[in-house]
């Protein structure tokens, strides 16, 4: 559980940085850490990509997990 929150943090924060790429040309993690080259930054590109692939397996019927631990974040989405 506390590694599927983990990885969906990295994954928003991801996600939002190549949305600053996309409209603004700017990236916000080499801003940060020193530049796209740094030590530091290609460790957050790193730990985003494994974050992705981390995340697939909770997909329904990928990986061994299989997607049994999904569940909706708020109630309201149960009721659709």
């Amino acid at each position: 559980m506390i590694m599927d929150k983990i990885a969906l943090t990295l994954l928003i924060i991801g996600g939002l940085n190549w949305g600053s790429v996309g409209l603004f040309q700017f990236d916000l993690v080499a801003f940060a850490c020193g530049g796209s080259g740094s030590m530091i930054s290609r460790v957050i590109y790193t730990l985003v990509g494994l974050s992705a692939v981390w995340c697939i397996s909770a997909l329904p019927g990928q990986g061994p997990r299989g997607g049994a631990e999904l569940r909706p974040v708020h109630r309201s989405i149960q009721n659709m």
